[in-house]
């Protein structure tokens, strides 16, 4: 695996980053989650991180979006360190990364109205806005223009991620943290919101990093792979290389772990895993 340090081409470069959270008990020592994760993500490239529960994949994200505690490492996004702005400095590279989260209703406001919703990011940023843009941005994602004057509750779930989508997108971000962005849907609106992403970005050029615990998903989407486990990149490198022809015994057991729809193939997955150990 190559190791990826900083790149002067990268829209996003992370190189050595490790976090840690305090102990439960009062003597306790901190709990390192990230060891180390170095990765790149240039401009209009998706690098898909995968990995099981607990691998620390979701914290990669956070720690970009200055949400997780970095206690060592570098982040540079569009060549400016994050991790030594003060809060209100970090608070205006908002406009440069946005994050669709799992779960598309806990992730919006169940008392403002979509219009209100999607055009708070542009206020935040001292952005004039209107009934237009809104109704650009309903459009984009492909909800009606009166779905700006309703309420999250009245949306199913694949239409309430296309609102978040369409939040994430008003400032016009260069990079998009998507953490499980599927996850909580059915399989028919996965694909249509994964449709929607590839469309979005054929359109706009942003960069994605794509956070799934589902290699197949991340295959589909990503140009790039990086494999996480306990806190470490096991193995990175091009999308068909890491997803159909893995080195690494981790990557190896997270490919046979991947459904498939014959029953004779996926009873030989089953018994293929079971000699394969992380």
């Amino acid at each position: 695996m190559d190791e990826p340090g900083m790149n002067d081409d990268a829209l996003l470069s992370v190189s050595d980053l490790r976090v840690a959270y305090p102990g439960r008990g009062w003597r306790s020592r901190p709990v390192e989650v990230l060891k180390g994760v170095s990765l790149n993500i240039r401009p209009g490239e998706t690098l898909g991180l995968v990995g099981e529960s607990g691998s620390g994949k979701t914290t990669v994200g956070r720690a970009v979006l200055g949400l997780a505690p970095v206690t060592g490492g570098s982040i540079r996004l569009g060549g400016v360190e994050l991790t030594t702005l003060s809060t209100k400095e970090r608070r205006r590279t908002a406009q440069n990364v946005q994050v669709v989260f799992q779960d598309p209703y806990s992730s919006l406001n169940p008392s403002m109205t979509i219009e209100e919703i999607l055009i708070e990011p542009l206020l935040r940023q001292g952005r004039e806005t209107g009934r237009d843009r809104v109704r650009r941005l309903l459009d984009r994602v492909g909800l009606p223009a009166d779905a700006g004057q309703r309420l999250a509750r009245e949306f199913s779930g694949g239409q309430r991620q296309r609102i978040a989508i369409a939040r994430a997108l008003a400032l016009r971000p260069g990079l998009i943290v998507c953490d499980e962005p599927t996850s909580a849907l059915d399989l028919s609106t996965q694909t249509t919101v994964l449709d929607l992403f590839l469309e979005i970005q054929q359109d706009t050029a942003c960069a994605y990093l794509f956070i799934s615990h589902d290699l197949a998903v991340v295959r589909r989407m990503s140009h790039r792979v990086a494999v996480l486990l306990h806190g470490e990149i096991v193995e990175e490198g091009d999308a068909d290389q890491v997803c159909d022809r893995p080195q690494h015994p981790y990557t190896q057991r997270l490919q046979l772990a991947a459904p498939v729809a014959d029953p004779v193939r996926q009873r030989e997955r089953r018994l293929a895993r079971q000699p394969v150990r992380q």
